[in-house]
C-alpha cells in the first residue's frame, strides 16, 4: 500500500545508471581537459568535455519532458475527478493551486479530496503538508 514514507519513485536504470555515468564522464572529461590545456591536446579534450555536457543533458532534459507532460495529465484527471465528484469544473480552484498541490493531491482518495482540497486553499498548504494530512492514500505507481 502506497503512503507517504514509501510514494517516492527512483528509477534505477536513469537515477543509479545512466546519471552518474554521464556525471563521471563529464568530471573526467574536465580533469582531462585541465591536464592538457595549453598543449596540442586541449582541443581533443574540449570536444570530450563539450560531449559530455551533451551526453549529461540529455537524459535530464528527456526526464523534464516526461514530467512536465505527466503533470498535465495529472492535471486533466483531477479536473476529471472533481467533476465526477461534484458536477463542476476544476477550473476555479486549479487557478488557485500550484501544480506541486495539485500532484500531491492526486494521491487523497474521494472520501478526503474535497475536504483537503478546500484546506489547501485557505491554509497554503506545501505538498508535502498535503500528502502527510492524507490518511487514504490513491496509489499512483505509475508515476516517472
Amino acid at each position: 500500500m502506497q503512503n507517504y514514507k514509501n510514494h517516492t519513485r527512483y528509477y534505477p536504470l536513469h537515477h543509479f545508471i545512466i546519471t552518474p555515468l554521464t556525471l563521471v564522464y563529464l568530471g573526467w572529461s574536465i580533469y582531462s581537459l585541465i591536464n592538457v590545456w595549453g598543449t596540442e591536446d586541449q582541443n581533443h579534450a574540449l570536444f570530450h568535455t563539450l560531449g559530455a555536457v551533451i551526453v549529461v543533458l540529455l537524459p535530464l532534459l528527456s526526464r523534464i519532458y516526461a514530467i512536465k507532460n505527466q503533470d498535465r495529465i495529472i492535471r486533466l484527471e483531477m479536473r476529471q475527478q472533481y467533476f465526477e465528484m461534484t458536477g463542476k469544473s476544476f477550473h476555479e480552484y486549479e487557478r488557485k493551486l500550484r501544480t506541486s498541490q495539485i500532484i500531491a493531491l492526486r494521491f487523497a482518495g474521494n472520501e478526503e479530496f474535497l475536504q483537503l482540497l478546500d484546506k489547501t486553499i485557505k491554509e497554503g498548504l506545501r505538498s508535502k503538508e498535503i500528502k502527510k494530512k492524507i490518511q487514504h492514500w490513491k496509489e499512483d505507481t505509475k508515476r516517472v
